[in-house]
C-alpha cells in the first residue's frame, strides 16, 4: 500500500525548512543554556486578562460546539476591525473564523486552487507556504524577489508568472525579511491580479507591528474585495500563539463556501478562545501597541549594534518581529553559518534557506528574548561573523 502523493509530497525537496529550529530544542531538551532567536514565538505570554475571559466563558459552559462559521459576536468584532482599518464595508458573512492563521492558509487554497493549478507565492517566504500549496493538490510556483531590491516584488517577474496561474499569495508585513509593501508595491501587486484574473492571498498577520511605513491591505483597493482573501490572526496581535485563533476575510459567497469545508474539517474553533479573542480585539489599539512595543524597541537596539560593524548587511526592518542578515561576506550560507553559531556559542537563529532561494546566504533572527538577553546574543553573533569574515 502507499500513501497519497499529496501528503508524501508536502517536503518535496526532503525538507521543511526547521531542522536547526528543532536541533537548538534537541540541545535545550539536553540541558544546554540555548537563545533561542529562531520562532516568532513572543517571549511575553498572554495576558492574564485575556486568560480570565477564557476562563470565565468556558466555566459559563461555552464549552460544546461553536458555531462552524465562528460565534456572530466575533465575527461582528473583527468585521467592525477590519472596516474601520481599511474602509471596506465588512460584516460577519464576510468572516469565518479558523484555527490559526496557518488553517486559514489551507482553507483558503483548496477553496481557490482545484488540483494541478498554479498558485504563485513570493520567494523568501514563510516556511510552510510551499507545503501549504502542495497539499491542497496546487502546483506551488515561487516567484523570486532580491536582496537588492529589499525583497520587495517587481512588476516583470510577476506578469511573466501570471498567465494561466490561479492565485497569488502575499505576505506584508513581511516574514521572514520583516520588510513592509509600501502602496505603489500593493497597487502595482494588484494590478497583476485584475490583469491575468488571479484571486489575491493576502497574509496581513503581522499588520500591527509596524515601525516604518504604514500596512495598506490590497481588499481596500478598487477592484480587489471581489478577488482577495485576508488572512488574519490574535497569534501575533495579542500573543495568543498557542490559542490558535484566525479567520479568513472575503467575499460573502466564498466565504459561505469556506464554511462548508471547515464544516467537513476542522468543525469550528472552541466557543471560551473566541470569546477571549472577542474580548481581546474589544481593548482596542492601546493593547495591540503594547503587545508590539518590545519588538520596537529590540528592533532600535539591534540598528545600533549593527550600525557598528560592516560586515553584516541587514534588510531593513520595517515591521514584523524579524531581523534578516546577509552574512555571505562571512564566506558561510545561511545554514553554515546557523549551525556554526549553534554549535559555538549555543544561539539558534534561522538560516535563510529555510525561507525560499532568495533568503540562501541570509539568516533570520527573530526578536523574542528578553532585551539584556537579545543585546548580548546579536553581539556576540557580530564577533563571530568578524571572526569568520577574517
Amino acid at each position: 500500500m502507499s500513501l497519497s502523493q499529496r501528503i508524501t509530497h508536502l517536503n518535496k525537496n526532503g525538507t521543511d525548512g526547521w531542522e536547526v529550529f528543532l536541533r537548538a530544542r534537541s540541545m535545550k531538551a539536553a540541558g544546554l543554556p540555548i537563545v533561542e532567536l529562531t520562532i516568532g514565538e513572543h517571549d511575553i505570554r498572554t495576558q492574564t486578562d485575556i486568560l480570565e475571559a477564557m476562563h470565565v466563558s468556558a466555566m459559563n459552559g461555552h464549552t460544546g460546539y461553536a458555531m462552524v462559521s465562528g460565534t456572530d459576536q466575533l465575527r461582528d468584532t473583527i468585521a467592525k476591525r477590519v472596516s474601520a482599518r481599511t474602509g471596506v464595508p465588512t460584516d460577519r458573512d464576510n468572516v469565518l473564523i479558523t484555527p490559526g492563521g496557518q488553517s486559514a492558509l489551507f482553507a483558503a487554497h483548496i477553496a481557490l486552487c482545484d488540483p494541478g493549478d498554479r498558485a504563485l507565492y513570493l520567494d523568501p517566504y514563510y516556511a510552510t507556504y510551499p507545503g501549504t500549496i502542495r497539499g491542497t493538490g496546487a502546483q506551488d510556483v515561487a516567484i523570486q524577489t532580491h536582496s537588492r531590491d529589499a525583497f520587495l516584488p517587481q512588476q516583470a517577474p510577476l506578469d511573466a508568472a501570471a498567465p494561466g496561474a490561479k492565485s497569488l499569495l502575499i505576505n506584508t508585513p513581511n516574514n521572514p525579511s520583516g520588510v513592509v509593501y509600501p502602496k505603489e508595491t500593493i497597487e502595482m501587486i494588484s494590478g497583476v491580479c485584475q490583469r491575468h484574473d488571479l484571486w489575491l492571498i493576502s497574509d496581513e498577520v503581522y499588520d500591527t507591528q509596524i515601525w516604518q511605513g504604514e500596512h495598506v491591505s490590497p481588499r481596500a483597493l478598487s477592484g480587489m474585495a471581489e478577488r482577495t482573501l485576508v488572512i488574519g490572526s490574535m497569534s501575533k496581535s495579542h500573543a495568543m500563539t498557542g490559542s490558535r485563533c484566525g479567520w479568513i476575510i472575503g467575499p460573502k459567497d466564498v466565504i459561505a463556501h469556506l464554511i462548508h469545508l471547515a464544516t467537513h474539517t476542522t468543525y469550528g474553533v472552541p466557543g471560551f478562545i473566541q470569546d477571549a479573542a472577542d474580548y481581546a480585539l474589544k481593548q482596542g489599539a492601546d493593547l495591540e501597541v503594547d503587545i508590539a512595543e518590545p519588538f520596537r524597541r529590540r528592533r532600535a537596539l539591534a540598528l545600533e549594534i549593527l550600525s557598528q560593524q560592516t560586515l553584516l548587511r541587514v534588510i531593513p526592518p520595517q515591521g514584523a518581529m524579524y531581523l534578516m542578515l546577509d552574512v555571505r561576506e562571512t564566506g558561510h550560507t545561511g545554514n553554515s553559518f546557523a549551525n556554526l553559531l549553534l554549535e559555538t556559542y549555543n544561539i539558534a537563529v534561522m538560516p535563510g534557506e529555510s525561507f525560499g532561494h532568495a533568503a540562501a546566504g541570509h539568516i533570520r533572527i527573530a526578536m523574542t528574548v528578553d532585551d539584556d538577553v537579545f543585546v548580548t546574543a546579536l553581539q556576540v553573533l557580530c564577533d563571530f561573523a568578524q571572526s569568520l569574515g577574517k
